[in-house]
């Protein structure tokens, strides 16, 4: 038995060794790419533009900045020569693309992406500028296809005049781009709709054969709803309908306007940028040359061996952080009873409690490669956004901690955490346990963990599985460092009538964690969906009642009794499912205490004010969130420095899914919350650590300039 497990588990490890030495690519037949340059040469301060184009198979598309209810936009990681500066993509006038019941924003066919670039004051005329970018994206059809394109060119120095076998193609990509906004616009609401009305007068309602608004905020309107025009001599005016009645309705709406007019030759289509939409930037200053460029985000550096290295130390960590504190009273226990035992015996409950630990690591990677790979906006502990799964883990642990309390004995049958099945082999107790241990420990992001699983999700399968295999090992190393190692199985007590005590006390850490998970569900589901979830913790209650009472019945009573627990038991999984169908809307978030809530166009506009934003990424089931913000963020000393610089405090709620929150937290390099981050005016964001001290808050404040003298810098 020893030689199958540690069979199984260097297996897993062979597999994965295997898989990281491959590159899966997108095939080369679904989009092809280019870095192309405007001029033939380059010259010291005198901005030019780069294309980045894409020519996608038909009946495929790419995504635009808001790629609608599903998809990632195309995203470009710039390596340059000291001194050079790129701009934002210009991003084309997107198209509807409509997929089953919904709806996304991209192109089809081909897209031009540019962007502009500034160079240093000064260039050396014998040593050619060379330009490389990594290109990354999400192709779909039906079906999605990571893909990413490593590109390059070298441009000489000399005089920048126009490459005239380019200029075609530039032609064509500026003429896509919006154009300023041209008639005045007023946004309404009313309802679930929001009405936006363009002072268009002298149209004639014949001529416009359609309209389309395209938001660039993610969560502000229902992308799949009609979009209903009407046109009379006042202008143009759209209907959408909102995404979220139980939020706000926008003060504004920035995004692009498109309008399909008909002429006598056919029809074309026009389209105009309303808000913030990104254009070229002045040439820089000599002050803003000579500083250098912001250094790459960790992540960016990493290599498989790093980041295996950094998984699997947060994956030890994970032992000490308090969402894995209720499993770890099981294991303890687990050890106790099983301390007289030979020395095989128990490591073969190490082996197969690390294997629990990695095949649930490896699924759990899995499954997130897969929905982001099918353009789902996701990141770690994704599992804990779904109602089902919370509520899931919660009866789990009732029927766990009412074993636990000596009120049923055979619960353990199922996860391996009650008598019945350790007193049969308990092997496959352990290994559970390990399951168990993985599904509690997602709520929680050690140190060294964010950067190393939002390496992964950057990179290849089998890479990323190697990462995540490594985290799951270090979480799962002390348990069987202690059942390989004798000299430490004997310092621990002998077996005694002693541990049915501890075991109905370590019952109450259980307990505690069931009313977090309660809470959590309450932040999930309406008020109905949160009454079938209780009522679902009476009826594990009942079928634990059932099951016992029936071993002490006569055999038909108890037949019977065991099988309208199993009965209950069905009941309650079918309710667990239904809970995915009563999620709630998104709370309406208003500002409070000196917090606003965050949205991407909120931070982006202090962003191009110069002013000092403090960004806190949280969500309800990440304990390490509410630690933080209990002991680090909340303190009367913080908020005062806060005040004191005139810092905006934004926070985003990441309890359900999020795209926007999603994009900022993959933007930095990471693949969950918690993220804090520090803009003090200009320049890249500080990204704080995961585990805050009011100190290391206050000691990042410092770099933010007092309240006075930011506002007479930004003047």
């Amino acid at each position: 038995m020893i030689r199958r497990l540690a069979l199984l588990v260097l297996m897993l490890a062979a597999s994965l060794s295997a898989a990281s030495a491959q590159d899966f690519r997108t095939p080369p037949d679904l989009v092809r790419s280019s870095l192309v340059a405007e001029p033939v040469a380059v010259a010291g301060a005198q901005p030019f533009t780069l294309a980045v184009r894409m020519q996608v198979k038909p009946g495929w598309h790419v995504y635009w900045r808001n790629p609608g209810d599903s998809g990632l936009p195309p995203e470009v990681t710039w390596t340059l020569p000291a001194g050079f500066n790129a701009g934002a993509i210009r991003w084309p006038a997107p198209e509807r693309i409509a997929i089953a019941t919904l709806m996304n924003y991209g192109y089809e066919g081909e897209v031009t992406l540019l962007v502009p670039v500034t160079p240093p004051p000064s260039l050396d005329p014998a040593d050619p500028v060379r330009i490389q970018a990594k290109l990354t994206y999400l192709v779909c059809e039906t079906e999605c296809v990571p893909g990413s394109a490593d590109l390059a060119l070298a441009l000489p120095v000399g005089e920048p005049r126009p490459d005239a076998g380019q200029t075609a193609l530039f032609e064509r990509a500026r003429a896509a781009l919006p154009a300023p906004a041209l008639w005045p616009v007023r946004l309404s609401s009313q309802g679930d709709t929001l009405q936006l009305d363009f002072a268009a007068t002298g149209l004639k309602p014949e001529t416009i054969k359609g309209a389309s608004f395209f938001p660039y905020s993610e969560t502000a309107i229902d992308n799949a709803a009609a979009q209903v025009m009407t046109v009379d001599e006042s202008g143009l005016h759209l209907t959408l309908a909102r995404s979220n009645l139980a939020e706000p309705a926008p003060a504004a709406l920035p995004g692009v306007l498109t309008v399909e007019e008909a002429t006598g030759v056919g029809s074309h289509r026009l389209a105009f940028a309303y808000g913030d939409e990104p254009v070229l930037p002045a040439p820089a200053t000599a002050s803003e040359i000579a500083t250098p460029p912001p250094p790459a985000p960790a992540f960016d550096v990493l290599t498989l061996a790093t980041a295996a290295g950094l998984a699997f130390l947060g994956g030890l960590i994970l032992n000490l952080m308090p969402c894995v504190f209720p499993v770890l009273s099981i294991k303890v226990l687990g050890l106790l009873r099983h301390a007289g035992e030979s020395p095989a015996r128990l490591r073969l409950h190490g082996l197969a409690y690390t294997a629990g630990v990695l095949v649930s690591f490896l699924g759990l990677a899995g499954l997130l490669l897969a929905l982001k790979g099918g353009g789902a906006a996701i990141g770690w502990g994704f599992q804990l956004q779904s109602p089902a799964v919370v509520a899931g883990l919660a009866y789990l642990l009732l029927a766990m901690g009412l074993s636990l309390s000596g009120v049923v004995h055979a619960g353990g049958r199922l996860a391996g955490l009650g008598d019945g099945l350790a007193r049969r082999s308990g092997l496959s107790g352990s290994f559970f346990t390990g399951v168990l241990a993985t599904l509690v420990a997602t709520p929680c992001t050690a140190p060294f963990m964010g950067s190393a699983v939002g390496f992964a999700l950057t990179q290849s399968a089998g890479v990323a599985l190697a990462v995540f295999a490594s985290l799951g090992l270090g979480l799962a190393l002390p348990f069987l460092a202690l059942t390989l190692w004798p000299p430490a199985l004997r310092a621990l007590p002998r077996p005694g009538a002693w541990m049915e005590t501890l075991k109905q006390v370590l019952a109450f850490p259980v307990y505690a964690t069931v009313a977090w998970l309660v809470w959590v569900l309450a932040q999930q589901v309406e008020p109905q969906g949160l009454l079938a979830g209780l009522f679902g913790l009476v009826l594990v209650g009942f079928a634990a009642w059932a099951w016992e009472h029936g071993h002490a019945a006569a055999p038909r009573a108890g037949r019977i009794a065991q099988g309208l627990a199993v009965l209950t038991i069905l009941a309650v999984a079918a309710l667990t499912l239904s809970l995915g169908h009563e999620r709630a809307a998104a709370p309406a978030q208003a500002a409070a205490n000196g917090v606003e809530p965050f949205t991407q166009a909120r931070l982006d506009a202090l962003v191009n004010e110069r002013r000092p934003v403090f960004v806190n990424m949280t969500a309800a089931w990440c304990i390490t969130c509410a630690v933080n913000e209990t002991t680090s963020l909340s303190t009367k000393a913080v908020r005062q420095a806060m005040a004191d610089r005139g810092v905006t405090y934004l926070k985003g709620d990441w309890t359900n899914q999020n795209p926007e929150i999603t994009r900022l937290l993959e933007k930095h390099g990471r693949s969950g919350v918690p993220l804090y981050l520090l803009y003090a005016g200009s320049g890249e964001p500080q990204v704080l650590p995961q585990i805050l001290t009011e100190g290391t808050v206050l000691s990042a404040l410092e770099t933010v300039p007092a309240a006075g003298k930011s506002a007479a810098l930004t003047r």
